[in-house]
């Protein structure tokens, strides 16, 4: 659920209201490819309910997904089909957010655009420095006494505005799935 941290705990509570209602609830069957490498996407989507698996072709399984993912972002940022694909691995409700109506408000809200991307490139900056951490390449040998992030810690910017992240999921699970 760490995907949902960064982006929600960028955006104000009228941004996540504003997601929730612009975006439509679908349910996934289990087995059901919600995205597929090379597949041109023409949504963002955020897995509310249910178990969800990336994978590369070639590759296999890279990755498995619970609620609270987002999904498609790369693909928003840059349209390139993706790079990946995405199964449910379980039956699965996801909060499927068109690009154009996206693309809309983010021509239209200038500040809604900043915080959107701002979370975005949190998240993304984040993603490639655990890459390159798991590939090996970087400093080994920090000290404790060096103000640097321990593997798999928030960055303390992200940390500030996690309990305000959980809260706006929470209330975004209340609003479409009326939990």
């Amino acid at each position: 659920m760490r995907k949902v941290l960064y982006i929600l705990g960028q955006l104000s509570d009228e941004d996540v209201e504003w997601l929730s209602k612009a975006g439509h609830r679908d349910r996934v069957p289990a087995g059901t490819a919600l995205i597929t490498e090379g597949k041109q996407i023409d949504s963002m989507f955020i897995l509310l309910d249910g178990r969800m698996v990336v994978s590369l072709k070639g590759i296999g399984t890279v990755a498995s997904l619970s609620s609270g993912e987002i999904m498609g972002e790369m693909s928003l940022i840059d349209s390139r089909p993706p790079s990946a694909s995405v199964l449910a691995e379980s039956d699965c409700v996801v909060l499927t957010i068109p690009r154009q109506i996206l693309n809309d408000k983010l021509a239209a809200d200038v500040a809604f655009s900043a915080r959107f991307y701002k979370a975005i490139a949190t998240f993304l900056s984040d993603r490639l420095r655990g890459t390159v951490q798991r590939l090996g390449y970087g400093d080994k040998g920090a000290s404790l006494d060096e103000d640097v992030e321990l593997d798999g810690e928030l960055d303390l910017n992200v940390l500030d505005n996690v309990h305000l992240a959980g809260g706006r999921f929470e209330r975004m699970l209340k609003t479409l799935m009326g939990r």
